[in-house]
């Protein structure tokens, strides 16, 4: 077999794959931290408010509370993106793991609905700098071969933390208290970042060469190209932030509503199995779908044929299940709406670190995922908040889809890497 044709995790060394294994444990735990609430939000928001689970209050504070996470996501993002081009990336990656352990351990204690929103908040930051760390990392770490395929594996795995989410979920069932308490485990993963994680030579090239401009905020908004690709990514990761939580995570939703319909008395925990379990495997799929189909086609066509793919499916799910009154279909559609809709969310740390040199990559890439949070929250704090409280659920959900087009439009100014 030649160079060539060798297979791309051919030249990839044991100390690579370390990398991406302990990388990819902050993200799944990361995410784990993150989808926590909307699992357990159904029973946590009534009993702190005091009110029953069809409360149109109850939805307007879920949709609140997302938004305040984005905010909470890009704050931290950018704070802890910027340390980690300035102090490293293994001191950080603990620093935001431990920040995110604490904070939802913490939230099992909450007795007030305003504690639940400043504790989110807190998480958001963790779970915001954790991924910009973590993605930096896996990008200089890999060779150029294998990268994009890399990039996609680490944010694929988000998958495993979904899964464990959705067990948690079911396993506490109404004691959400008890769900808050599992978000503490992953600060055991600190001890190992420290010990098994050495700066990239990259970054301390860099720093030789770079010093007063690592991690400045200055340098990647003052250099007319960097900003160019930092403002187009922002705004690129917003269409998949915003869609992620007011479409995707809604595929609960939409199997609670259509058990509701059914008259289903078991529809709380089926519809947290076909969100978690069922709609996530072809949410898993997908990401890990985006490396290959990137090398092959490019960034910037995987983008954009995922992006329509799921514009095209958010109606058909909302709908045609309910059309034919069934439930096996809707089971079937979901997994393949997440395989674009969320397939898409691997292209960024497969895109990002590309888009920026290596004292400003975790800037850069952290500036486009979490600016891209901040960007989305109005969208959770007003449009879907409002929509999904004054529409048919089904109706909200398809008219939020329209945000998946933005993305192409963001799409065809930005470089292919």
């Amino acid at each position: 077999m030649s160079d060539n044709q060798a297979p791309w995790y051919s030249n990839v060394t044991r100390y690579q794959w370390l990398i991406l294994v302990v990388a990819s444990l902050g993200w799944m735990f990361d995410a784990f931290e993150g989808q926590i609430y909307n699992l357990t939000r159904s029973d946590m928001l009534p009993d702190l408010l005091g009110t029953t689970s069809d409360d149109p209050l109850v939805r307007i504070w879920g949709e609140r509370f997302l938004g305040i996470f984005l905010v909470g996501g890009t704050f931290g993002g950018l704070l802890f993106s910027s340390l980690a081009d300035r102090w490293g990336r293994n001191p950080v990656m603990a620093l935001t793991i431990l920040f995110y352990s604490v904070f939802t351990g913490t939230t099992a204690f909450a007795s007030e609905i305003w504690q639940v929103g400043a504790l989110r908040f807190l998480v958001a930051m963790g779970v915001g700098g954790e991924w910009a760390v973590g993605a930096a990392l896996v990008a200089e770490v890999f060779p150029k071969e294998a990268r994009e395929r890399a990039g996609g594996i680490f944010h694929a795995t988000s998958v495993g933390g979904l899964w464990l989410a959705a067990a948690a979920g079911l396993i506490v069932g109404s004691q959400w208290r008890y769900a808050y308490l599992i978000g503490v485990l992953p600060a055991i993963l600190v001890l190992w970042v420290r010990l098994s994680i050495k700066e990239p030579d990259t970054w301390q090239a860099a720093r030789e060469t770079k010093k007063d401009k690592m991690g400045s905020y200055r340098e990647l908004l003052g250099n007319p190209r960097w900003r160019m690709n930092a403002i187009l990514g922002a705004l690129l990761a917003m269409v998949g932030l915003a869609t992620f939580w007011g479409v995707v995570v809604a595929g609960q939703d939409i199997a609670a509503d259509f058990l509701k319909r059914s008259g289903d008395e078991g529809w709380s925990s089926k519809s947290k199995i076909a969100f978690g379990f069922v709609q996530t495997a072809g949410a898993g799929v997908g990401m890990l779908a985006f490396g290959p189909l990137s090398a092959r086609f490019g960034c910037r066509k995987t983008f954009a044929m995922m992006h329509l793919v799921a514009f095209l499916l958010t109606p058909v799910v909302c709908w045609l299940p309910s059309y034919f009154g069934s439930y096996a279909l809707l089971l079937f559609l979901l997994p393949l709406f997440a395989f674009f809709a969320q397939g898409i969310h691997a292209g960024y740390a497969v895109y990002f670190p590309a888009l920026f040199p290596t004292h400003l990559r975790a800037t850069g890439s952290g500036f486009c995922f979490n600016t891209g949070r901040l960007l989305a929250a109005p969208v959770l704090i007003w449009l879907s908040a409002w929509m999904k409280a004054e529409l048919d659920l089904r109706t909200a959900i398809t008219y939020l889809a329209g945000f998946f087009l933005l993305g192409l439009v963001f799409l065809a100014f930005l470089p292919e890497t």
